[in-house]
C-alpha cells in the first residue's frame, strides 16, 4: 500500500487496514523439521537443559545474560521456575527432535498484542545446537510463528552492542539494525549498551522464502556443511525492501 499524506502535503505513514489486536504466544507448539518449540515445563526439561548447557565448559555462552551460568542442576531449576513459567516473557524449550530432548531455551517478550509487536530473547541455545541447522530453524519457526499465525507487524532483537556474534545472528536471520541505546540498562554488576534489529511484517515474505531455501535438505552437502550462505542470501535479498 502507498503512504498517506494528509490534506497538507505532509506524510502521515503507512495505513493498517482492518487491524485486530494478534494473539499472545501462551501456550504455543511450534513444529519443525529440526527441533519443536514448546512450552518451559520445568519438570520435564531440567534436566536435559543442564547436560546441555554443561556442555559450553568455558560457560562463555552466560557472558551476555544477566543470569547464569548455574552449579547445580536445583540452581537451574529455581531460576526456570522464577524466571521461564510466566506471560511476558513467555519461555519455550526447544526439543532436538532426534533426541527427543530440550538443547536451548527462547521467549516472546515486550508483547503487545494490540500494537502487533513482539521481541524474541532470552535466546541460550547450548553447545548441541550452535552451528547446527536446528539453531537457524528455531529462529525461523518463531519468527514464522509470529508472522504468519499470529500476524503480527514488527519483530525485534535486542542484545548488548558488545556481543559480536549476537549482532552477527541478528542480521544473518535478516533484521535491520537500527541503533544502540546508550547504557540502556545495568546487569551483571556494569552498564549495558543495548544493540536494536528489527523485521517488519513487509520484509517476512522475502526472508521466509530465503529461510526455506537455506533449510532446504539440498543446501547441506554429506557432512552437514552448508552450500549457500545465509546471512549474504538474506541481506541481498532484503536489501531492496529497505
Amino acid at each position: 500500500m502507498p503512504e498517506l499524506y494528509n490534506d497538507l502535503g505532509q506524510p502521515i505513514g503507512f495505513p493498517v487496514a482492518d487491524w485486530q489486536a494478534c494473539e499472545h504466544p501462551r501456550g504455543a507448539i511450534i513444529q519443525g523439521k529440526f527441533c519443536r518449540l514448546e512450552p518451559v515445563d520445568v519438570d520435564k526439561h531440567v534436566r536435559d537443559l543442564f547436560a546441555a548447557f554443561n556442555q559450553d565448559i568455558d560457560c562463555r555462552n552466560w557472558t551476555y545474560l544477566p543470569y547464569g551460568p548455574f552449579a547445580t542442576e536445583a540452581e537451574l531449576r529455581t531460576w526456570m521456575c522464577s524466571a521461564c513459567l510466566g506471560d511476558d516473557p513467555c519461555f519455550f524449550s526447544v526439543i532436538d527432535l532426534a533426541t527427543e530432548k530440550a538443547v536451548g531455551v527462547a521467549s516472546y517478550l515486550r508483547i503487545e498484542p494490540g500494537a502487533g509487536v513482539i521481541e524474541v530473547g532470552h535466546i541460550h541455545f547450548s553447545p548441541l545446537m550452535q552451528g547446527k541447522p536446528i539453531s537457524t530453524e528455531a529462529m525461523y519457526l518463531m519468527m514464522r510463528q509470529v508472522f504468519d499465525v499470529w500476524r503480527y507487524r514488527r519483530y525485534e532483537w535486542k542484545c548488548d552492542a558488545l556481543n559480536g556474534p549476537s549482532c552477527a545472528a541478528a542480521q544473518r536471520l535478516g533484521m535491520m539494525f537500527e541503533g544502540i541505546f546508550r547504557q540502556a540498562i545495568m546487569y551483571k554488576q556494569r552498564n549495558r549498551d543495548t544493540a536494536w534489529y528489527s523485521i517488519l511484517d513487509r520484509e517476512w515474505p522475502t526472508a521466509r522464502t530465503v529461510f526455506e531455501s537455506w533449510l532446504d535438505v539440498e543446501n547441506f552437502d554429506a557432512e552437514g556443511r552448508q552450500k549457500t550462505s545465509l546471512s549474504q542470501t538474506m541481506q541481498q535479498a532484503l536489501a531492496e525492501l529497505r
